[in-house]
């Protein structure tokens, strides 16, 4: 008992005396070989999985074994860890031979290392001869202070390693917030890595889902990693893709030497695998491996959860940036308001429109900028009853505040109860979409407009033909009767009546000859000023008395036009007298003339400041006897043989209400290549 005592109080003196592994546990051998009059010892520690022993010290033996021992073997008998209680193997050979080797004798105690429950590992003590039941209860306390100074040790570490990746994560984050790149706050990491686990370089792989690679992202030595920097994530001998697949760092030892080792690290997230940490060339000392590799999965753990809070980030701001890149990419004008009406956000094309920018825009009242239509449908949305479903509000409206006909959409903005917070405003400019419907309206009322007229002069081509023959019958009779006076003196007077009445119908039916184009045309070289010169000129003492300005663009250089001068002159007077009778008095017509291409044409405006043509008459203006005015004012033919004139010179006339009043009627002809400036 007084050797038990002296053995107890000189562990505490031990203990006491240092915490420093390197210095405690020759000292802790010493004591177990004592006690059982034992030549030699190793400590085994379970690793990280409990499933293996490794030899971390020795007392006794020229070299540290290196190899592992199943944690199921003999090292670990079933009632050793049950009773706690030290183990004598008589024969060690039969279960573990090589530690039998290693301690040099054929017999061991095996003394169970355990802490709080918490198994720590074996102390195997080589025996020459069976030792006595004091012997052995005596060696206990001695397991007790190896687990006491494992235990201290292991927590001293922790503490130590806690801190150095305290700092690490710190200098990781410093990097981070300045750069705001997280590239960079790697390459700092590696960089702090090297010295804290004595590797040459260190190099970070983060895990690309979609490509299934592993990218080189941060290196402490950059330049040792040939393009391209990534390997698939099935690569079977990459280090990073290995490390990848597993859940616990792995030391790899060098094939070229034993004192240096490769460690790879898996960085699992709490939903993902975020990619791996490889340290090469990291130094080993004997025994030192558990430890190296409890520090690199502590690292590991501790480095996944700060990168994969960095890549969410980095992820929720790329997703913002994607998403403003969208919103302001979108060609409809969008706005975003809060129930009050007010402007939360809005995106590029809508500060466009407005003219002012974002900052101007933002927290002012929507209805600043939009006009009262517009205003009343984002109401409607705004004030719907709590109750309500998202129904969308749709309308076409011409906004003048925004300078244009849109689609609007207003879309109610939902809290988590379904209570209406808001509304969404989409936009669409349709105005070039209804400016093409327009022009195709009108294209398609000219052709029908053109095909009926077309018909129509078939149909009076017909008419006239038939009416011609008999009507120049009578004309030559009558002639014969008038130059020979083969009738009585007492008819004089109703033959004449009879030849003037018969001319005028057969002036009738040649004008209606003229609308249906069968008039065959004298073509010249013809000058479009000098064709309405003449006109005017025709006209000038009646514009004088009607007090009717004329005010004519003689464009200088216009092309000559291959066409009949006399019946252009014609069209161009006969639309000259529509816009005077429709003037009446005290008014103004205007000409302008203009050069279009593709295909090269002459466009003639004229333009007068009448009351213009009602919407009914625009579409039957060019119709034969079709007229507004009163009996006897006139037949209905003028603008019908201008319009036919027209079309038998390979042109166009049609008629419009000008903006400012009045009628305009636009003319084109065409311009043969061979035309030669005036």
């Amino acid at each position: 008992m007084a050797h038990g005592a002296i053995s107890q109080t000189s562990l505490l003196e031990a203990l006491a005396g240092t915490d420093r592994l390197s210095e405690l546990l020759p000292i802790l051998h010493g004591h177990a070989v004592e006690a059982l009059q034992a030549r030699s010892s190793i400590l085994f520690q379970f690793d990280r999985t409990g499933e293996w022993l490794r030899a971390t010290s020795a007392y006794g033996l020229d070299r540290l074994p290196t190899e592992p021992w199943p944690s199921g073997g003999g090292l670990v008998p079933e009632p050793l860890f049950r009773d706690l209680l030290p183990i004598y193997i008589g024969d060690l050979t039969l279960s573990s031979k090589s530690v039998s080797e290693y301690l040099g004798t054929p017999s061991a105690v095996l003394i169970p290392l355990a802490h709080m429950d918490a198994r720590m590992g074996v102390l195997a003590v080589g025996c020459g001869a069976e030792p006595t039941v004091e012997a052995l209860r005596s060696v206990m306390p001695v397991g007790h202070a190896f687990a006491l100074a494992l235990h201290r040790a292991n927590a001293a570490r922790d503490t130590e390693l806690q801190r150095d990746l305290r700092g690490l994560l710190q200098d990781f984050s410093q990097a981070v917030s300045s750069s705001l790149n997280l590239s960079t706050g790697l390459e700092a990491l590696c960089v702090g890595v090297n010295p804290l686990f004595g590797a040459d370089r260190t190099s970070i792989w983060l895990h690309d889902r979609r490509a299934r690679m592993m990218r080189l992202t941060a290196s402490s030595d950059a330049t040792a990693f040939p393009d391209p920097r990534e390997v698939p994530t099935a690569d079977a001998v990459a280090p990073a893709a290995a490390a990848l697949r597993r859940e616990c760092a792995v030391l790899t030892p060098d094939a070229g030497t034993s004192s240096k080792a490769l460690i790879t690290v898996p960085l699992k997230g709490r939903r993902r695998a975020i990619g791996a940490v490889v340290m090469e060339g990291v130094r080993l000392e004997p025994g030192s491996e558990m430890e190296l590799l409890e520090r690199a999965d502590e690292m590991g753990r501790q480095l996944a959860a700060a990168v994969e809070n960095v890549v969410l980030l980095d992820d929720v701001l790329r997703s913002r940036q994607e998403l403003d890149n969208t919103f302001n990419s979108l060609a409809d004008l969008v706005v975003v308001c809060n129930h009050d009406g007010r402007i939360v956000h809005v995106n590029k094309t809508f500060c466009d429109r407005s003219g002012r920018p974002r900052d101007e825009i933002v927290d002012r009242p929507l209805d600043d900028l939009l006009a009262p239509g517009t205003q009343e449908l984002l109401a409607r949305a705004l004030e719907r009853p709590p109750h309500a479903d998202g129904t969308v509000v749709r309308a076409e409206l011409e906004d003048p505040a925004l300078k244009g006909t849109f689609l609007m959409t207003v879309t109610p903005l939902m809290d988590e109860v379904q209570r209406p917070v808001g509304a969404v405003l989409v936009a669409r400019d349709v105005t070039p979409h209804a400016q093409l419907e327009a022009e195709r309206a009108e294209l398609r009322n000219k052709l029908v407009q053109s095909e009926k007229l077309a018909a129509l002069g078939e149909f009076v081509a017909g008419i006239a033909h038939e009416l011609n023959n008999p009507l120049q019958g009578v004309l030559g009779h009558l002639e014969l009767m008038r130059a020979t006076g083969a009738f009585p003196k007492a008819l004089r007077r109703d033959v004449q009546t009879i030849y003037r009445e018969a001319d005028r119908a057969a002036k009738i039916v040649r004008n209606l000859l003229v609308f249906a184009g069968s008039r065959r045309l004298v073509r010249k070289r013809v000058s479009v000023n000098a064709a309405l010169t003449r006109v005017f000129a025709l006209r000038a003492p009646a514009f004088r008395a009607e007090g009717i300005e004329l005010v004519h663009d003689k464009t200088d250089n216009l092309p000559r036009l291959k066409a009949d001068p006399l019946m252009l002159q014609q069209a161009f007077l006969n639309i000259v007298l529509n816009a005077e009778q429709a003037i009446g008095m005290n008014g103004r017509i205007e000409v302008r003339k203009a050069l279009l291409d593709n295909p090269a044409r002459l466009v003639v405006e004229i333009r007068d400041t009448g009351p213009g043509l009602p919407a009914d008459v625009l579409p039957r203006v060019f119709e034969p006897f079709y007229t507004t005015k009163e009996v006897g004012k006139g037949t209905g033919l003028g603008l019908a043989i201008a319009y036919g004139i027209i079309q038998e010179h390979g042109g166009q006339i049609s008629a419009a209400n000008h903006p400012d009043g009045g009628a305009v009627f636009s003319v084109q002809l065409p311009i043969e290549p061979a035309g030669e400036p005036r």
